[in-house]
């Protein structure tokens, strides 16, 4: 069984955006870079599909041609709760100093912590892990495929964000 992760393509928000579970715009360049994305798969034959809600991910499932994937509200990413589409230099919270310190186990304020997300995603990868098919597709979030890789053993929590899947790029997951 394979399990392929997708990340969406790039979002237009300024850098330094805290943007989690918000619904946020692609760039202009989602048609080169969705173009990318559907070449990269064409030769997989996908028993089933899945995307996280947030238009981000469900507008690259349809032009991959997956328009009637899941809503998997479990492959969403982390929600930051009352950082939402703030910049990080001004949010004025002291629980973010405790985040920074531990965003493993620290909750973003009426949000969730990095377990939290990694709790949700590995139970979804656990039921869809235990489904009869050779290979489903996730289109999801980078912190998403970073729970994942970890799930799978592929990388240690602590180094879970030295290195981020590109916008577009893949994960694949193999049991």
């Amino acid at each position: 069984m394979n399990i392929y992760l997708i990340r969406h393509t790039s979002v237009d928000v300024p850098k330094g955006m805290c943007y989690g579970q918000s619904d946020v715009p692609l760039r202009s360049t989602f048609e080169e870079e969705a173009a990318a994305v559907k070449a990269g798969i064409a030769s997989i034959a996908f028993d089933r599909a899945y995307t996280s809600p947030l238009s981000r991910c469900t507008r690259l499932a349809e032009y991959c041609g997956f328009a009637d994937a899941i809503r998997e509200p479990r492959a969403m990413e982390i929600d930051f709760g009352d950082w939402e589409m703030k910049l990080f230099d001004e949010i004025d919270d002291p629980n973010l100093q405790r985040w920074y310190g531990d965003y493993v186990n620290v909750r973003a304020t009426n949000g969730e912590s990095f377990a939290d997300q990694y709790r949700r995603v590995s139970a979804f990868l656990q039921e869809v892990r235990h489904r009869e098919e050779r290979n489903t597709v996730v289109f999801a979030h980078g912190g998403v495929l970073k729970c994942a890789q970890i799930y799978a053993g592929m990388v240690r929590p602590e180094e879970a964000f030295n290195e981020i899947t590109p916008y577009g790029g893949m994960v694949r997951l193999e049991f």
